[in-house]
């Protein structure tokens, strides 16, 4: 007996009648996980209803993450938890504290009938793509952290453009697409100013600056303050093979690199403040404590995540710039 149930002038589209019935197989037990489903082609010449309209209803399902589809065999129920509504698709760039207190946070502020699956680009382009294409189709939803990745435009555009989300970095080619971003340049800048006198008590203001990871707009913003304010400056690419300074002020956007200029200093003997500043990049507990506290110049990453979440459930079309702060402590 098939386990497509669909009835003419039922109220309901024959796609969400389609949709019920193997819902209702699978909670009856008639559809097991790792069963295969009916054909397209058998259901529509069964009941009478278009390729398409069977096509569509699988693709929702298909989102949802109930079914998949296996090349030239069919498709398969994968998942027997039919409770889920939607997937999401997250993208980002990398895992480290502050990325995990966002996704923390949006997971936390969505309902449980949404899945969502993480995966990481790496700052590599040909594994960003690859990850975009081979999940084309599959999710209601994508969210996307290009970070400093060039021309991913070209990629992005082969998903649906309300379904897309762009995080924390965005581009001129992205201008079309939704989501929360930071305003590197401008957040460097106003920070930076608010400290002006505690820089001006240092000989040069060093910015630790890796092309391959961290935005532009962040060495542009720099720039512009200490041309702007006349702060004798350098820009370095590495801490490797190199001493710290006394009477120099470091901006360490990694946290890694934050761990090696502190063992430099202890290792030259340096203290914290009055030999070297430090202001570091992204709000972390380990910054409140060690050494007495570090400087930091950080975005909001747990509101990042919920403000997400909402315009997801919502189905906002928006571009919001997310809040960023100073937080002054001992290493300046």
């Amino acid at each position: 007996m098939s386990i497509i149930n669909i009835k003419n002038n039922a109220g309901k589209p024959k796609y969400k009648q389609i949709v019920a019935s193997i819902e209702e197989a699978v909670v009856s037990g008639a559809l097991k996980k790792g069963e295969q489903l009916p054909s397209l082609n058998s259901i529509s010449k069964t009941h009478k209803v278009s390729r398409d309209t069977v096509i569509l209803a699988f693709n929702e399902l298909k989102a949802r993450g109930i079914i998949e589809s296996v090349v030239g065999k069919g498709y398969y129920l994968v998942n027997d938890n039919i409770e889920i509504n939607q997937k999401i698709f997250v993208l980002f760039d990398e895992l480290n504290s502050f990325k995990e207190d966002l996704y923390s946070s949006f997971i936390e502020h969505l309902t449980e009938d949404i899945r969502v699956d993480i995966y990481f680009h790496h700052f590599n382009k040909n594994m960003f793509g690859k990850l975009i294409q081979e999940n084309i189709g599959l999710y209601n939803f994508y969210v996307i952290m290009p970070a400093n990745l060039e021309q991913t435009n070209s990629i992005i555009e082969k998903l649906p453009q309300d379904k897309v989300y762009i995080l924390d970095q965005t581009h001129p080619e992205l201008s079309q697409y939704s989501g929360i971003y930071q305003n590197f340049e401008k957040d460097i800048f106003n920070n930076l100013e608010k400290i002006l006198e505690k820089i001006k008590k240092y000989n040069k203001l060093i910015i630790l600056f890796k092309e391959e990871k961290q935005p532009s707009g962040l060495l542009k913003g720099f720039n512009q303050f200490c041309k702007t304010y006349g702060i004798n400056n350098e820009v370095i690419h590495s801490l490797e093979e190199k001493n710290i300074s006394k009477g120099d002020v470091y901006i360490v956007p990694d946290d890694k690199d934050l761990l090696r200029i502190i063992k430099k200093m202890k290792t030259q003997s340096f203290k914290l403040s009055k030999d070297i500043g430090i202001i570091s990049y992204n709000e972390t507990l380990l910054k409140e404590i060690v050494e007495g506290g570090i400087t930091t110049i950080s975005t909001d990453f747990h509101h990042m995540g919920e403000r997400l979440a909402k315009m997801i459930i919502n189905q906002e079309q928006l571009q919001i710039e997310n809040n960023n702060k100073l937080i002054l402590r001992n290493s300046l």
